[in-house]
């Protein structure tokens, strides 16, 4: 085994395949902590991993939610671990102390690239989870304008463009992160959804019910994330259940352009995301005209095409009309690993035979190449 990368480090420390290097003893609090419900985690679990059972992380994150990058990660070391970041914990404090009677507050996670919102977006959704929230999880928003799978016009809304196939595909990803909580709570739809002359969901269904004829009918799936998105609402509001909102990329819902069009010749001529069908609910599900729930978003520079941002910061990132939308809102700022995250993540590499050479300095040879940047980090010590 060899340190991931390290034939681009110039450096006489760090050797490639050293079977000789002694490996540092590591007790298991230093990197780890057996708390594995995401509820009792507190400061004290600040920079340390926990474990996420196989079992609800295929159920939260089988359709996205971890990076594909850190899912191969997880195979390898054939383990779920997070690490608990300190903005995770700010959140769940402000979310335990929040009086859900009063207008949803909104979060936004910001930061440079690879800091940790998406992990830190998973490490939340793993806590709505547990404490049965309904979860409106969308893995990366800017996928949907990025690279659509089918693009059509909308038969029902003139003017307009589907992309059926993720519409559908997001409310599979509804359905097996919230059908536990869905089959023991008294959540009904409050009106007769009418889809075509032969279509209907009748007034008194089932959520379920709806969610399934979406998957079924992928023609009208956008417009069951839409009457999906209002029911949770209405319900949530009457106090049948919490619910979480978990968006990441949602900058990407104020695009200037998309690459969603019809055809090949219509890429010229930039088609926004308030003309694709599936945007409005999810602008929608984060106005604050609703209670009995909180939202975590974040904002990414890699979610704008082409990347031509310069700053990282929400107002520059959401523009004016996404700004204005969310405000006010609480923003969080993601941080590169201080000393103590960036240690556990070289004691956890180093505790799962993913670095084996471990001469003296060169934990700080990839400080400094990373900059302390939990991606940057991860792509040093990857797979050749």
């Amino acid at each position: 085994m060899l340190l991931r990368r390290s034939s681009l480090i110039k450096s006489p420390f760090l050797r490639l395949f050293s079977a000789t290097a002694a490996e540092p003893k590591m007790n298991l609090d230093d990197f780890r902590t057996i708390e594995t419900n995401p509820t009792k985690h507190s400061k004290e679990h600040i920079g340390k991993y926990y474990q996420i059972d196989d079992t609800i992380r295929k159920k939260l994150f089988a359709h996205g939610g971890i990076p594909k990058k850190y899912e191969k990660q997880i195979k390898t070391f054939n383990e779920s671990c997070l690490m608990v970041r300190p903005q995770a914990i700010e959140i769940i404090d402000f979310i335990k102390k929040t009086d859900f009677s009063k207008p949803t507050v909104r979060y936004v996670l910001y930061g440079e690239r690879g800091a940790g919102k998406s992990m830190t977006l998973a490490h939340l959704a793993h806590y709505g989870y547990v404490n049965d929230f309904c979860l409106i999880h969308v893995p990366y928003a800017p996928d949907w304008y990025k690279r659509p799978k089918e693009c059509g016009l909308s038969t029902i809304h003139e003017g307009m463009i589907d992309i059926p196939l993720e519409c559908a595909s997001w409310l599979i990803h509804f359905k097996l992160q919230n059908i536990d909580l869905l089959t023991k709570i008294d959540a009904k739809t409050s009106k007769t959804y009418d889809w075509s002359k032969r279509e209907q969901t009748p007034a008194g269904s089932t959520l379920i019910e709806l969610v399934d004829h979406g998957i079924n009918r992928a023609k009208y799936a956008a417009d069951v994330i839409a009457a999906l998105i209002d029911e949770i609402k209405i319900a949530s509001t009457a106090g049948k259940f919490k619910t979480m909102v978990l968006i990441d990329g949602f900058n990407s819902f104020f695009y200037e352009k998309t690459r969603v069009s019809v055809d090949k010749k219509a890429r010229r001529w930039p088609v926004t995301p308030d003309k694709v069908t599936i945007t409005q609910p999810f602008i929608n599900i984060t106005n604050y005209d609703w209670c009995n729930g909180v939202c975590i978003l974040t904002v990414d520079i890699i979610g704008m095409l082409g990347w031509d941002r310069e700053s990282n910061l929400p107002r520059y990132l959401l523009g004016k009309e996404g700004f204005e939308h969310l405000d006010p809102f609480v923003p969080i700022k993601m941080e590169n690993y201080d000393d103590l995250q960036f240690n556990s993540c070289i004691s956890y590499y180093v505790n799962r035979r993913w670095i084996q050479n471990t001469e003296k300095g060169f934990d700080q040879e990839l400080k400094f190449m990373s900059n302390s940047n939990p991606y940057k980090l991860m792509e040093l010590c990857n797979a050749l």
